[in-house]
């Protein structure tokens, strides 16, 4: 090892990172490796995602996974798992003033539904309405949903997890859950090139 050069990624953030990108996914889902953040944790990975009907995207995500063997505040264990999705809603579902309860409830829901065992969970809903002004008068009316948060996984092993965030993702897109009895599919080629791959 020469001066300068960083220290091997320990094991356990090896394994973890591996099962970011699982063998099966949903359908409707495509996944691609994204940058992740370096200042959050002294390790971290992430991957993107896209909710496709057709051709047409309906949702957007992406899950950033942070290891720190020492753990941090408001941690339970050494990783941290955090999430983002946003879709596009009608209006009247966006004014609905249960929709940050049942945003909510469908991330706790699928991870329970995939048992995803997890800790210290919190986030935010948040309805976003974009107008157009000026030469963009014209531009209709959008309202979006998004939802950030984060929480502990108790386990190495993300797979559990990552198929709760492509299910919280087909949810805010208007695509129910998959039947108990209905396999998911390996991943289908990415309609784009893929980015840089995982950082450490």
């Amino acid at each position: 090892m020469t001066i300068g050069d960083a220290p091997p990624a320990p094991d356990a953030f090896r394994r973890a990172l591996a099962s970011l990108r699982p063998a099966e996914i949903r359908p409707e889902v495509e996944l691609e490796d994204i940058p992740a953040p370096q200042r959050l944790a002294p390790y971290s990975g992430a991957v993107g995602g896209s909710v496709y009907r057709d051709d047409d995207e309906l949702a957007v995500g992406r899950l950033i996974m942070l290891f720190d063997p020492d753990g941090q505040r408001g941690w339970d264990g050494p990783f941290r798992l955090v999430a983002y999705v946003r879709a596009d809603m009608e209006p009247e579902i966006t004014s609905d003033p249960l929709l940050g309860p049942v945003a909510w409830s469908w991330l706790t829901e699928a991870l329970e539904s995939h048992q995803a065992r997890y800790a210290a969970a919190g986030g935010t809903v948040t309805r976003a309405v974009s107008e157009g002004f000026g030469n963009k008068t014209d531009d209709p009316v959008s309202t979006e949903l998004e939802l950030r948060a984060s929480w502990s996984p108790l386990e190495e092993d993300l797979t559990a997890h990552v198929s709760a965030w492509c299910d919280l993702m087909c949810l805010a897109a208007g695509i129910p859950p998959l039947p108990p009895d209905v396999a998911t599919l390996p991943p289908r080629a990415a309609r784009r090139e893929d980015p840089e791959s995982f950082r450490t």
